[in-house]
């Protein structure tokens, strides 16, 4: 087993103000404040989901909108996400999922690949345009999973595959990263060293 693989961070715009802590063997434990309730709602999800205990203190001009508290808060998490993994030795590196919500199904696959690329496909038309819960865009669902990807130098294809209600469809979306995510940050007992033939998953 590796070292416990945990991060602390803060950071702070004109935008925003976020502290996030997490540990990336922990047991789904969560702590979420952002003041974005819905998002809230999807990073408790995601947290209980992918296994990471995960503590956010975020807040932002909401009162102009929600996107910077939220792409902000995003960003951060990815970058605790690839200081907490370290050199990425000792990982399983890849990992997928098919998750279900109701009549919402998403499919996920993550490389912790030192590459970051998203592809995301499959949401409904006009789903971007939705307002989920009166405050929180569709379209933020992918901002915060580029944001994600980006920083935390992750190949990640999300994929929804079929759904009707915006709040099952971004749930189910994010559940489904979550443990692709999990299954990848896991410690293989097989895997020697970084699980790459060019021995680094670092860019």
């Amino acid at each position: 087993m590796t070292s416990h693989r945990t991060a602390q961070l803060g950071r702070e715009t004109s935008e925003s103000s976020i502290e996030l802590s997490l540990d990336l063997d922990g047991s789904g434990a969560s702590d979420i404040s952002t003041t974005v309730p819905f998002f809230d709602h999807l990073l408790t999800a995601f947290s209980r989901h992918s296994l990471i205990d995960l503590t956010v203190r975020a807040s932002g001009d909401t009162h102009i909108d929600v996107h910077h508290t939220v792409e902000d808060s995003a960003i951060l998490l990815g970058r605790a996400i690839t200081a907490a993994l370290g050199d990425r030795s000792g990982i399983s590196r890849y990992g997928d999922a098919l998750v279900p919500l109701d009549e919402a199904l998403v499919q996920a696959v993550v490389d912790v690949s030192g590459r970051p690329y998203i592809v995301h496909s499959g949401e409904p038309a006009g789903f971007e345009f939705h307002l989920i819960g009166g405050h929180f865009t569709g379209s933020l669902v992918r901002h915060v999973f580029e944001a994600i990807a980006l920083n935390a130098d992750l190949t990640v294809h999300v994929t929804v595959l079929a759904g009707r209600d915006p709040h099952h469809i971004a749930e189910a979306e994010f559940k489904a990263l979550a443990r692709a995510v999990r299954m990848a940050i896991s410690v293989d007992p097989r895997v020697s060293g970084v699980p790459s033939t060019k021995g680094t998953l670092q860019l």
